[in-house]
């Protein structure tokens, strides 16, 4: 078994216009302050990273490393949650998903893609650059606009926007093998990968590439009511990348999963700050434990009600207090008894 890593924190609900949260510096400083041991890295905003720049020249990219060395901290993973939503579009939210891309592919849907795939495999290469084994995305949609059947689907919809997505994401997984990548979706609600069911479409259409994993996120199962405790049991072989975020559902006479056009705060089922759901993280961490998971244990913070940096310093004690230092010896060694083959078959009336 391994002890998980962290605490560590996903920057992207924090980086801002205004100090601490506007540049590198200043929000690693901040992060650090928090007691936080690793930050995971959005890729869109230059003032942190170019992303280009780190795949093409290793020394830059070993310079950012140093420099966030240098608060104590490690950078855990690169996201490309943006870029990733923007590889696979469904046309009904095109106007919508521009404003993910920079303004002169605004309009030109082909372009965007186009874009966007290359997005992820600088996100790999400068993964490699950094020493990352994990990159963090969403898988786009497609089929999002048919997720409950009315009217009824056509035949081989389904079967066809799988295999187009698995089209579109295979070259970039064999990117990953290339650079030693495990590109992790995270698997979330208004993507074609939500579940553990889409993911295991997915997974068929890409011929189970290895490197075709999941960044698991409790908060997404909370709100679809799915077990994310038994999910683990499931899927922890491609369980590679964990996001420590708190949810709650509570069950109601008005509403439902779908939560009713409602604000957050309305819904049924909402995001929380760590600790204010009703995820059980204790048994989460201890089943990832069990499972032997290499990774970071990284706060993604998003709450309908509590301060951001109320819910960031919080959640730094949160993690910290959950992570499961692993044991060097059993608890009953004081009871072991000296043995050899003879006394075994002794024993056992041999």
């Amino acid at each position: 078994m391994t002890t998980i890593k962290g605490p560590a924190i996903f920057l992207a609900q924090f980086i801002g216009d205004e100090a601490p949260f506007n540049s590198l510096d200043s929000i690693c400083q901040w992060a650090a302050e928090l007691g936080y041991k690793g930050i995971q890295l959005p890729t869109l905003d230059a003032r942190f990273i170019d992303l280009e720049k780190a795949a093409l020249d290793k020394s830059y990219a070993l310079d950012l490393k140093a420099k966030v060395q240098s608060f104590g901290l490690e950078i855990t993973e690169l996201s490309t949650h943006l870029q990733g939503q923007l590889v696979a579009v469904n046309p009904s939210f095109d106007d919508l998903f521009d404003a993910f891309a920079p303004q002169h592919l605004h309009g030109n849907p082909q372009a965007r893609q186009q874009w966007a795939i290359q997005q992820l495999k600088y996100a790999v290469q400068a993964s490699h650059n950094l020493g990352l084994k994990a990159l963090a995305t969403f898988s786009g949609a497609f089929l999002w606009p048919f997720i409950y059947p009315w009217p009824q689907r056509p035949a081989n919809l389904i079967e066809t926007g799988f295999a187009e997505l698995a089209k579109l994401w295979l070259p970039i997984l064999d990117e990953c093998d290339l650079y030693d990548v495990d590109l992790c979706y995270e698997l979330h609600p208004g993507e074609d990968l939500h579940d553990g069911a889409t993911f295991d479409l997915f997974l068929e259409n890409v011929n189970y590439h290895k490197r075709a994993n999941i960044l698991y996120d409790p908060s997404h199962f909370v709100l679809q009511c799915l077990d994310y405790l038994q999910f683990i049991d499931i899927y922890h072989e491609r369980i590679k990348m964990f996001h420590v975020k708190d949810a709650e559902f509570n069950r109601s006479g008005r509403q439902g999963v779908y939560g009713g056009f409602q604000s957050w705060q309305s819904r049924a089922g909402r995001f929380r700050s760590i600790g204010d759901g009703q995820v059980d993280f204790k048994a989460i961490f201890t089943k990832l434990t069990q499972y032997d998971y290499q990774g970071w244990a990284v706060l993604e913070w998003e709450c309908a009600f509590k301060n951001a940096e109320d819910g960031a310093r919080e959640g730094a004690l949160h993690i910290k207090d959950y992570i499961i230092r692993v044991t060097d010896k059993a608890f009953d060694n004081f009871a072991a008894v000296e043995t050899n083959d003879s006394l075994n078959r002794k024993l056992l009336g041999l």
